[in-house]
C-alpha cells in the first residue's frame, strides 16, 4: 500500500471553519511489539496466465473474506495503475500478482465474485482495481472502521500495532513499484499488508459491534462500493504558488504551462513534477518570457524537462501573449458552491449564523458518538445547506426536505438520523434577529 498521494487523492483545500479535522498518521513506534513476519514465507510474484490461473483456483478454494492491497507507482507514473496485486485468504495463502505482463485478470475476478473484500483505504485502490477488471461486490474498509471508532491515528501500520500489537515496517512506503523486476525486499514489504488484514478486519467488527456502530459501518461499506474519484475542476489552480500570481496573463501562463506539462507527462507516463516543477511554471508565469533564451535564463525556471521540452513551453507562453483578455482565466475560479464561509457575514449575515450554529452541533453532536466529525456529516454538505436553505420554515417540511436534500447531496441514513433535527434547528434559530446584550448580559451577570 503506497503512502505516497496520488495527485487526485491530495487533501481538500484550507477548511478553516473547523469542520474537518483528520489528525497525521505519525505514531511513536513501541520497541517492545514484536515486528510483523510472513508466516508462509514469502510467495513468488505470479506473470503469467497460467500462474493467474492457479491463483484463481486457491482463491476460489479459500474459505471468507479476502485481504487485497495493490501497489501503485505514485509520485513517479502519471497513471494510477496497479503494478502489484497483494491477495491473502483463509485456506488460500498469500499470493502476489504482476498485472502488466497478464492478458486478463478476468479468472481472478471469477473467483472473487460474491467474496468480501478487505481493504485499507479503499478509495485509494479501488479506481486501480476496477481499471484492471476486479470490482468487490462487498467490502470491509479497515482504515474507514478506524475512523468511525474514533482511533486517533489510522493508518494501517498504526492500527497493526494499536489492535494486534504488531509492528509493520515501513520503509518501501514511497518506493517505485513500477521497478522491474522488484526488489526480495519490497516484495516481503508487500506481502505484509495483507498478512493480518483479515485478523484486524475481525477485531475492528467485535469494536463495531459492540459500540452500536456497525449499521453505520455497513452503510458507508455500500456506499464504497460505487467510489468515483474526484474529477477536479480547473485543477492547474492547485499548481503550488499560483496565489502569487498578479493578473489574469500570469495566470493564463501557468495554465497553458500547467496543460503543456500534463500532455507531456501523460504521454511519458511520468508524474507531472518530475518533469517541470511547480516552482518553475510559477517563475515562468511571473516573468512571461516568449522565446527560448530568455525562458531559460528566468531564475527558478528549472527541472528536468526545462530545457528538453523548451519549444512546447515557449509556445505555450507565446499562445497566453496573444490571447484576448476575456480568454484569460478570471482571478477567483469557477464552481458550483456556496463561497468560502469566512466572507459570509458580510454577504449574508442570516446564513452566516446558520453556519456557525451548525458548525457549532455537528461539533457537539461527534465529539457525542465519539466520531470524527468529518465522518458524521461531509462538510460542503452543510456549507451547502447552509448557505441555501429549504424555503419552508414549518418545522416538520423543514426537517423533511433537510433530510432529502441530504440524501441528494449523498448522506448515509445514519448520518441524516443524527444530525436532520440539528441542521433543522439552526436554520430555523438563523432566522431571529439576535438581540443586543447588556455587558452584564455578555459576561454572565
Amino acid at each position: 500500500m503506497t503512502d505516497t498521494p496520488l495527485e487526485n487523492d491530495l487533501p481538500s483545500p484550507d477548511d478553516p471553519e473547523g469542520l474537518e479535522e483528520v489528525p497525521a498518521d505519525t505514531p511513536a513506534e513501541d520497541p517492545q511489539a514484536p515486528l510483523l513476519v510472513l508466516r508462509d514465507g514469502l510467495p513468488a510474484v505470479v506473470e503469467t496466465d497460467a500462474g493467474l490461473a492457479e491463483v484463481s483456483a486457491a482463491i476460489a478454494a479459500g474459505s471468507g473474506p479476502v485481504a487485497i492491497d495493490a501497489e501503485r507507482a505514485s509520485g513517479y507514473r502519471y497513471s494510477s495503475r496497479a503494478y502489484l496485486i497483494q491477495l491473502r485468504r483463509e485456506g488460500s495463502g498469500t499470493w502476489l500478482v504482476d498485472p502488466i505482463p497478464l492478458s486478463t485478470l478476468a479468472p481472478l475476478a471469477e473467483a472473487l465474485e460474491g467474496v468480501e473484500w478487505i481493504l485499507h483505504a479503499a478509495t485509494q485502490d479501488l479506481p486501480c482495481l476496477r481499471e484492471v477488471g476486479l470490482r468487490p461486490s462487498s467490502l470491509f474498509d479497515t482504515e474507514l472502521a478506524g475512523r468511525l471508532l474514533n482511533y486517533p491515528r489510522v493508518g494501517l501500520a498504526t492500527l497493526v500495532e494499536t489492535v494486534l500489537g504488531q509492528r509493520m515496517r515501513k520503509e518501501h512506503s514511497a518506493a517505485d513499484w513500477s521497478t522491474r523486476p522488484l526488489p526480495e525486499s519490497w516484495l516481503e514489504y508487500a506481502a505484509l499488508d495483507v498478512e493480518v488484514l483479515v485478523e484486524l478486519r475481525d477485531h475492528l467488527a467485535d469494536e463495531l459491534e459492540s459500540s452500536g456502530k456497525a449499521e453505520w459501518a455497513t452503510q458507508e461499506f455500500a456506499h464504497l462500493l460505487d467510489f468515483e474519484p474526484t474529477v477536479r475542476q480547473e485543477a492547474w489552480r492547485r499548481t503550488s504558488g499560483v496565489h502569487r500570481l498578479r493578473g489574469r496573463r500570469a495566470l493564463g501562463a501557468a495554465r497553458a504551462l500547467w496543460e503543456a506539462r500534463d500532455r507531456v507527462a501523460a504521454e511519458r507516463d511520468v508524474t507531472p513534477g518530475r518533469i517541470l516543477p511547480d516552482s518553475a511554471i510559477v517563475a515562468a508565469a511571473t516573468a512571461l518570457p516568449t522565446d527560448r533564451r530568455s525562458l531559460l535564463a528566468t531564475q527558478g525556471f528549472h527541472g528536468r524537462g526545462a530545457s528538453r521540452y523548451a519549444a512546447t513551453w515557449v509556445d505555450a507562453l507565446q499562445r497566453v501573449a496573444a490571447m484576448p483578455e476575456d480568454e484569460l482565466p478570471a482571478r477567483a475560479p469557477r464552481g458550483d458552491g456556496p463561497p468560502h464561509p469566512r466572507t459570509w457575514a458580510d454577504r449574508d449575515p442570516v446564513a452566516d449564523r446558520r453556519f456557525r450554529a451548525a458548525r457549532e452541533s455537528m461539533l457537539n453532536i461527534a465529539e457525542a458518538h465519539q466520531v470524527p466529525v468529518e465522518n458524521l456529516i461531509t462538510p460542503d454538505y452543510v456549507r451547502r445547506l447552509m448557505w441555501d436553505p429549504p424555503s419552508t420554515r414549518e418545522a416538520a417540511d423543514l426537517a423533511t426536505a433537510v433530510r432529502e436534500r441530504l440524501t441528494a447531496y449523498g448522506a448515509r441514513p445514519w448520518q441524516q438520523e443524527l444530525v436532520v433535527g440539528a441542521l433543522t434547528g439552526a436554520i430555523l434559530a438563523a432566522d431571529e434577529e439576535p438581540t443586543e446584550q447588556t455587558p452584564q448580559e455578555s459576561l454572565g451577570g
